[in-house]
């Protein structure tokens, strides 16, 4: 694949057209050449040619670490459930996963060929606005994460994707992100009627060799070849 690398993202590009993408977000204070390196080891067939983005988090002020700057997709002031959250810093990073969205679609990628990744930060914002997102999906992948805003989620879900596939991962031993927060967003998705496939390893805030296996198997189902559209 070709790494193509801006101001803004990293892309590993196929070496055809592209007939899908998958728009990763990483993590907390990390940038988009975090997950580059697990492509690979994903293994997935050349057919169909999916074009990975990893965009890089603006740079913020994160309350929790002081307030340094960072790339963060939104602050941080507490770690709990129960804490207030960056509504304002939410939609915003949402506002931007739509862009690249958008982008995607207007190099020839059906919105149903798209799947949006993302890991902690990352993957709040992936759950966040890929159930919101007007147009279908292929799916949406969250990582050692959380449902975010979620008391305004039951009046903002899009019918498109009502019945949009989802993957959560979570280890047993997360002391950043603790697995009940997981848990707990799961249990609510699956009460709003989403269907969710779950997965929890014994590990902390990381991705392990078998996650990567999963979610290899996941993506090689959501992006099939026998479902290569163009629009």
């Amino acid at each position: 694949m070709l790494k193509q690398e801006s101001a803004d993202a990293v892309v590993l590009a196929p070496e055809t057209p592209a007939t899908a993408s998958v728009i990763w977000l990483h993590g907390l204070g990390a940038d988009g050449n975090d997950f580059v390196p697990i492509v690979p080891e994903l293994r997935l067939p050349p057919n169909p040619a999916v074009r990975f983005v990893f965009p890089h988090a603006p740079m913020r002020v994160v309350t929790i670490n002081n307030g340094m700057r960072m790339r963060a997709w939104y602050d941080i002031r507490e770690l709990s459930a129960s804490g207030a959250a960056d509504e304002v810093g939410i939609r915003d990073s949402a506002a931007i996963l739509a862009r690249y969205i958008e982008r995607e679609r207007e190099a020839g990628v059906a919105a149903n060929r798209i799947v949006i990744a993302g890991f902690s930060q990352g993957g709040a914002i992936a759950l966040h606005h890929a159930l919101r997102h007007p147009e279908r999906l292929a799916g949406v992948m969250a990582l050692s994460t959380y449902l975010p805003l979620r008391t305004s989620l039951a009046a903002e879900a899009t019918a498109a994707n009502r019945d949009l596939p989802i993957l959560m991962c979570h280890g047993r031993f997360d002391p950043v992100l603790p697995m009940q927060l997981g848990i707990s967003s799961r249990d609510l998705l699956r009460a709003e009627g989403y269907a969710v496939d779950w997965k929890e390893y014994p590990m902390q805030h990381q991705v392990c060799l078998e996650e990567v296996q999963d979610i290899s198997a996941w993506l090689k189902v959501r992006l099939g070849a026998g479902s290569q559209v163009r629009s």
